[in-house]
This record gives structure tokens, sequence and C-alpha cells, in this order.
């Protein structure tokens, strides 16, 4: 699917499709995360059966005040204890399938929101 922007200088998601999403019309095929006001990096965690805290523990420097955790083609809940870090920081974390957190990154970014979304590709 391609999505279409509003006219913003800061970083969105413009495609996702099977195996792949596209930030500023950048196409990615490994899991990454993404924040409007920092731009979009490689995120290194080995897909969903081995995520651990460590690999959510990475946006608490970032202070938002939501993360959108995209879990793949299907939704999956990570253990309480990879996300207890954030909770204690009183950082959010919504999880649902890669597509529908692309589509809530969007909707929450354009509000001017604090939020990454971190998406299993």
């Amino acid at each position: 699917m391609k999505l279409l922007p509003d006219a913003s200088n800061r970083h969105s998601i413009t495609g996702y499709g099977p195996g792949w999403v596209s930030v500023n019309g950048e196409r990615f095929t490994s899991s990454l995360y993404i924040s409007p006001q920092k731009g979009t990096s490689i995120w290194q965690c080995p897909g969903f059966d081995g995520l651990s805290a460590e690999h959510f523990d990475v946006f608490a420097d970032m202070q938002p005040e939501l993360i959108v955790f995209g879990s793949g083609d299907r939704i999956r809940f990570p253990h309480p204890r990879c996300l207890q870090n954030l909770y204690r920081l009183r950082i959010g974390v919504e999880t649902m399938d890669t597509q529908a957190a692309c589509r809530t990154f969007n909707f929450l970014a354009g509000e001017g929101r604090r939020v990454i979304a971190a998406l299993l590709v």
C-alpha cells in the first residue's frame, strides 16, 4: 500500500508491503525504528522470538511519550519483562501488526506527538 504523507519536513512512512516498509521514499527490508524528529535507524533485533529488554531500552533516551510496536504480519505481544523499564519511565507501548503500526505512527506523528515506531519487518 502506498501512503501519501501530509506536507512536512518530518520523517514519515510512505508505503509498506509484505517484507518491506518505506520511509520518505526509502525502502527498508529489515526491522527499523522511526522517529518524526530523529529519522530512521535499523533496529538491531533478531525478530520477535529474540526480543529482550535491551532491544526496547534503546528508546528510553529518546524520551518518547509512546512507542508503537509493529510485531510483524500478525499481532504478538512482547513479554512484559521486555517493556518494564519503559513503563517505569512512564513511556507507553502499543502493540499491533506492522501495517497497522505504520498507519498509527503517521497519524500520531502528524499530530506532533513524540512517538516512535519500532517495526519488525
